[in-house]
This record gives C-alpha cells, sequence and structure tokens, in this order.
C-alpha cells in the first residue's frame, strides 16, 4: 500500500512517500479503505519536533481520516465491510473520563495515522459517517469538531441565548462557530484577518473582532455582551490570549484550555479564576461517546463542515506546507484517488 511517511520530527522534509505491506486485521481490528484525510495543528507540531506528547517513528501522520471498511476481525460486530467510518483519535477512548493510557494509541502520534491507501484500526474505534457527509466532510471530524463538541456541549453546557467567544478561524474556531449556532448562542469571534472575520460573519458570528486594530480586545467582547462578558471561550491559542480570554468571560463563565499555538505561557490568573468562579476545563479531543453524539446531532441538522481547500493523496507535502501557513479559514483535506 502507499503511504506517507514521518521518518523524524525535523521537518517536512522528513515526510516521504513509501510502500508498506497491506495489515492484516486482528479478530478486534478493522481495515479501513482511507477516502480522505484532514490536518490539524498538532500534525505541523509532530512533524517540527515541538509537539509535547511523545511521537513514534517511523509514523504514518495524520489522526483525521474517513474511509470504508474492507475487512473486520473475527470478533468485530459493530461495523462490517462495506460501512462508512471515521476513526476515532484516542483509539482506545471509548467513554468515561480520559486515562493515562489512552495517549498510547493516538493516531498520527503514538499510533500510526491516516495519511495511508489502507489504515489498520480498532474494531472499537471507529464511528459511522453521518449519511449526507461526503469521505472530505466526515474526514474533519475526529478532532477538530470533537474538540469544540467537547468543549461547548459536553464540558460547557452551552445553551440558547450563551455568548461563545473563538479565537481565530481555524478548524476548531469554525466549528465551535457552527456548534454555538446549533445551540442559538452567539458567537464572538477574533481573528487578525479582516477577510477571514468577514467570512466568520458570513457564517454567523455576530461579532468581529481584528485583534490587530483592536489590541484590548477583550474590552470591545466585554462591550458586545452589554458589560456582561461571554459564557464560554475556546481558548485555542494560549500564550499572552489566555489573559484576555479571562477577562472576557462573565463571572461563573466557562473556558476550554484547548491548545497551545502560541507558545508556552499563558498562565491562568488564579485571582480571576477565584474572584469571577471561573470554571477551567482542559480539552483533551473526546472519547468516542462523545464523537457519537456529536455525529448524531451533525445527522439531525444537517451540519456541513467548512473545507477550505482539498489537495490530491499525491500532493500531500504541499498540503501540508500550504496548512502550515495558517492562510485557511476552516479545514484543509486530502483526498485520495
Amino acid at each position: 500500500m502507499k503511504c506517507f511517511e514521518l521518518q523524524a520530527t525535523t521537518g517536512l522534509d522528513a515526510l516521504k512517500a513509501v510502500e508498506r505491506a497491506a495489515p492484516k486485521p486482528g479478530p478486534n481490528q478493522v481495515l479501513v479503505k482511507v477516502r480522505a484525510a484532514s490536518f490539524n495543528y498538532r500534525d505541523v507540531m509532530i512533524a517540527g519536533g515541538g509537539y509535547a506528547g511523545r511521537a513514534k517513528l517511523p509514523l504514518i501522520p495524520l489522526s483525521d481520516g474517513a474511509g470504508e471498511v474492507v475487512e473486520a476481525g473475527s470478533a468485530v460486530a459493530r461495523v462490517k465491510a462495506g460501512d462508512r467510518v471515521c476513526g476515532t483519535f484516542f483509539q482506545r477512548w471509548l467513554a468515561g473520563p480520559v486515562r493515562p493510557d489512552i495517549q498510547d494509541a493516538a493516531l498520527g502520534g503514538t499510533a500510526d495515522g491516516m495519511l495511508t491507501e489502507l489504515a489498520l484500526l480498532e474494531g472499537d474505534g471507529v464511528v459511522p459517517v453521518p449519511d449526507h457527509l461526503s469521505y472530505e466532510e466526515a474526514a474533519t471530524l475526529p478532532c477538530a469538531a470533537l474538540t469544540a463538541w467537547h468543549g461547548l456541549v459536553e464540558a460547557g453546557g452551552v445553551k440558547p441565548g450563551d455568548a461563545v467567544l473563538l479565537l481565530g478561524t481555524g478548524g476548531v474556531s469554525i466549528f465551535g462557530l457552527q456548534f454555538a449556532k446549533l445551540a442559538g448562542a452567539r458567537a464572538i469571534v477574533v481573528s487578525t484577518s479582516d477577510d477571514k472575520l468577514k467570512r466568520a460573519r458570513e457564517l454567523g458570528a455576530s461579532e468581529a473582532i481584528n485583534s490587530k486594530s483592536v489590541a484590548e480586545w477583550q474590552d470591545r467582547v466585554r462591550a458586545a455582551t452589554g458589560g456582561r462578558g461571554v459564557d464560554h471561550v475556546l481558548d485555542v491559542t494560549g500564550g499572552e490570549t489566555t489573559a484576555k480570554s479571562l477577562a472576557s468571560l462573565r463571572p461563573g463563565g466557562h473556558i476550554a484550555i484547548i491548545g497551545a499555538r502560541s507558545g508556552p505561557g499563558g498562565e491562568l490568573d488564579r485571582r480571576q479564576i477565584l474572584q469571577k468562579g471561573l470554571k477551567v476545563t482542559g480539552i483533551n479531543v473526546g472519547s468516542r461517546a462523545m464523537f457519537e453524539a456529536m455525529n448524531r446531532a451533525i445527522s439531525a441538522n444537517r451540519l456541513k463542515p467548512l473545507v477550505d481547500r482539498t489537495f490530491p493523496f499525491k500532493d500531500a507535502v504541499a498540503a501540508y506546507r500550504e496548512f502550515a501557513t495558517g492562510k485557511h479559514f476552516g479545514k484543509v483535506v486530502i483526498a485520495f484517488e
């Protein structure tokens, strides 16, 4: 089978197209013909050696993908050959709280991922694709969508009338905008690009703030909520924005700590947390049970993920480089021939 292999964590020059023997599923595994895969910022961090977690090498990268089951092990009853499925980010996290051993089977990190023609996955580590989605659309769900769902719905309990603050216009934030709208909440987006802010408004954002021209954007956020502050923040950036995110929250509000795109730092101000009674949740993607709940909501509302660009499988390295520029709005996808 054809696949791409990250042979070192020294940058994209270490990503090579290779041939591997087609795997054979064990009794509790499934073999999936991958039809599409998508990028997350974690993939760039792993390739460049900047990811905090360990990675196996050589590694088939990318945690997110969708395809068709071509063979199921003898003990697998949940899916069968011909079923359209996504792999779960954590192959062993089925339900309940996260556990340390779950990290041992994280696709595209501690386990081979989805940038391959054939992916060997756990029978318990796949979920059906919503019927109305293409493979390219479904490939965006396992990490970015589920992270946003976990932060807003599972941990945050977002409800009609709430205000949600979203930082940037990458995959997690755009899914956060879409899920906020599904819940009847209003979305406030902060970005450095006027063009992306215009697109966010078209997608349903009630307020769009350029953080380059409005340095103290937390004041504008509070003003947009009548001085009250937002109910939820999906903090995907960390760094110096964390203090502004906390300042944007209402008393008793919730911040979901998701990423650290701005690098180290972003310490949480204990005084603000105590004085305002804030809730802080660390979000580590999500379980299969959360994924299934999210997919039910996606199906019921016919929600369509926002795919910005699609590349062919042979151009995976070019797709990586394009994604790393941060120019995308939503998701960048690889479609397999």
